[in-house]
C-alpha cells in the first residue's frame, strides 16, 4: 500500500513539470493567429521540412527536419511565426 501510495504522490508530483514543458509563445487570443496554412508556409520558407505539425498550448509546434537533414522539433509564435524555441538533433 505504501508503495502504491509513493507512485501516485510521484506521479502527481511530476504532472505540473510535464504540463510546463512548452514555452508560452503568445499570450494572443486564437483568433489573431496566423492560419494553419500561412504558418506551414512560413515554416517551409525557414527551411524546415513537415512531418508533424500541431497546436500545443499557445504555441504551433512542429516536428521534422531542418534544411541540413537535421530532426527537428521547433515552437513558433503563431501571431508572427517567429521561432521560439528549437531543439535540433546533432
Amino acid at each position: 500500500m505504501m508503495l502504491k501510495t509513493a507512485l501516485v504522490l510521484g506521479l502527481v508530483a511530476l504532472t505540473p513539470a510535464v504540463a510546463m514543458a512548452s514555452p508560452s509563445c503568445t499570450t494572443e487570443p486564437q483568433e489573431k493567429w496566423m492560419s494553419q496554412d500561412a504558418m506551414k508556409a512560413k515554416v517551409g520558407e525557414l527551411g524546415y521540412t513537415i512531418k508533424t505539425f500541431q497546436v500545443t498550448g499557445n504555441c504551433y509546434e512542429i516536428y521534422g527536419f531542418t534544411k541540413d537533414s537535421k530532426r527537428a522539433e521547433v515552437y513558433f509564435n503563431p501571431v508572427t511565426g517567429d521561432v521560439v524555441e528549437a531543439e535540433i538533433d546533432g
